[in-house]
C-alpha cells in the first residue's frame, strides 16, 4: 500500500483531490490525518498548522494512476509518499 500527503493549494475543496470515479476504480480513500491514524496509519507526521493536508491510501498497483491525478489536480500544491507494508 502506498499513501499520499497530499498539501492542499491555498482555498482548495479538499473533496477536489480525485475525482469519485478514480476513487471507485483503484479504491483510493481521501482521509484527514486524524481518519488516517484512527484506521491505523499511526506514524505519520503531523500535519502543518498553515495550510490543510489530506491523506490518500491505495494499492501500489495504483500508485502510478493516483500520481498522475495529483499531478494535474488544481486543488493539490504539493504530495509525498509513504509505502506502507
Amino acid at each position: 500500500m502506498v499513501v499520499f500527503e497530499v498539501h492542499l493549494a491555498p482555498g482548495a475543496d479538499p473533496t477536489g483531490i480525485l475525482t469519485a470515479e478514480t476513487e471507485r476504480e483503484t479504491g483510493a480513500k481521501v482521509m484527514t490525518l486524524t481518519d488516517a491514524r484512527k484506521v491505523g496509519f499511526g506514524g505519520l507526521p503531523d500535519a502543518p498548522a498553515d495550510h490543510e493536508v489530506r491523506y490518500v491510501a491505495v494499492a501500489k498497483r495504483d500508485a502510478a494512476w493516483i500520481v498522475q491525478r495529483l499531478e494535474s489536480s488544481v486543488a493539490v500544491a504539493a504530495f509525498r509518499a509513504f509505502d506502507v507494508d
